[in-house]
């Protein structure tokens, strides 16, 4: 279906730009609560050096920093066939893994620059959610090249975690903020096109799983942009 013809033929619907507003609201506020969880937790775990010690000095690092992985694939394949507040708490609970996980930042580098990378990462994202929101262009031929780089990316990440090389992590870092960069955009107009897909078929509880699903995606997108900005500006601990 071509999504943004269909979506221009509606767009001066007076219902169908209310109902856009509270359909892509619910999505950000999705991804807003997930996205405190997850500095919430973050932030808890790196302040207890007890807490972190029995993290990362042990074995049980690597369950904290795989299960985040293992249930984003699940809630992908799932997360449509849940109620929506079985779909609300698993997204929530990813978030929370996801902060276990992301509080490991904190041994390398410093609180400051954790922080200044974060305001980065939310300018960032905001810009390029803003641009996919409002523009006319047809971002979906995007789309096949931004997944191939996703998967380009996880493979070579994959590869380096034996080969140790400071030269590919540099370029897997400058490539990971192009991509999500331009998924950001991608992904909110693909969420504008499938609210005018459902139009006034799509049921309150379908539409509210599609936006806890894309809060997801865009939680996604924020958190990768997030660390490979980190490892190209954040400051190191000496």
């Amino acid at each position: 279906m071509d999504y943004t013809s269909y979506a221009q033929t509606n767009v001066q619907r007076p219902g169908y730009n209310e109902g856009l507003r509270t359909y892509m609201l619910s999505v950000f506020q999705n991804m807003g609560i997930a996205l405190v969880i997850t500095a919430l937790v973050a932030m808890f775990t790196a302040s207890s050096p007890a807490l972190m010690n029995a993290i990362f000095s042990t074995p049980l690092q690597w369950l904290v920093m795989l299960a985040p992985l293992g249930m984003v694939f699940f809630l992908s394949a799932k997360i449509m066939s849940m109620s929506v507040s079985g779909a609300r708490m698993a997204l929530w609970s990813f978030a929370a893994l996801m902060g276990l996980s992301l509080s490991s930042m904190s041994i390398y580098y410093t609180s400051e620059s954790i922080a200044k990378v974060f305001f980065i990462t939310a300018s960032l994202f905001g810009s390029m959610a803003i641009y996919g929101h409002t523009t006319k262009r047809d971002l979906s031929g995007m789309g096949s090249f931004l997944m191939m780089g996703v998967i380009g990316i996880f493979i070579a990440s994959l590869a380096n975690m034996f080969f140790q090389s400071s030269a590919l992590g540099n370029v897997l870092s400058y490539v990971g903020v192009v991509v999500f960069t331009l998924l950001t955009a991608y992904d909110v107009q693909m969420l504008k096109s499938v609210y005018y897909q459902m139009g006034a078929t799509g049921s309150n509880e379908i539409a509210q799983k599609t936006s806890i699903y894309g809060a997801l995606n865009l939680y996604m997108d924020f958190i990768n942009l997030f660390i490979f900005l980190l490892r190209i500006f954040g400051v190191r601990r000496s």
